[in-house]
């Protein structure tokens, strides 16, 4: 079944069995692999994308529910010459990541966050990320990065 929508900016037609979700999509179609897999439940965020400005965890979604949606993944966050959104630049600076294999859900989460949020105290941060886990960082470096990307978007 044919699926027509934007990923990063770009129009995409992909052709997949309807069960297919939409971070197999991204991943396995599209060749996007900053999305990544980790639970497979929703529970751990690691594959949320932005679709149509909200932070989706992409693999709870089909991929037919994403028809005619505007989706942003990691690789589309960055400007067209390589600049880091002030959300990437600010995970780099404040060291909010180690393993680095929850960073890019929790990227996407935060600028959905602070869109949302601007002001947002730090243990509201922590409450909005519930939905992401890190097993490396123990969170400190991430509500500082999250703070700073806020204050970046702002400007």
């Amino acid at each position: 079944m044919p699926v027509q929508l934007t990923v990063n900016g770009q129009s995409v037609s992909i052709d997949a069995p309807s069960n297919t979700l939409l971070v197999q999509a991204l991943r396995d179609h599209l060749k996007l692999t900053g999305t990544h897999v980790g639970c497979d439940t929703a529970q751990c965020g690691a594959c949320t994308v932005l679709m149509n400005g909200d932070a989706v965890k992409s693999c709870n979604v089909l991929l037919a529910q994403a028809e005619g949606a505007q989706v942003t993944t990691i690789e589309g966050l960055a400007a067209a010459d390589g600049t880091l959104h002030p959300m990437q630049k600010a995970f780099k600076d404040c060291h909010g990541l180690q393993c680095g294999f929850c960073t890019t859900g929790m990227v996407m989460s935060a600028v959905d966050l602070c869109q949302k949020h601007p002001k947002a105290s730090e243990s509201e941060i922590r409450e909005l990320l519930e939905g992401n886990i890190c097993r490396c960082t123990g969170y400190q470096n991430i509500v500082r990065a999250v703070k700073q990307g806020a204050a970046e978007m702002a400007a």
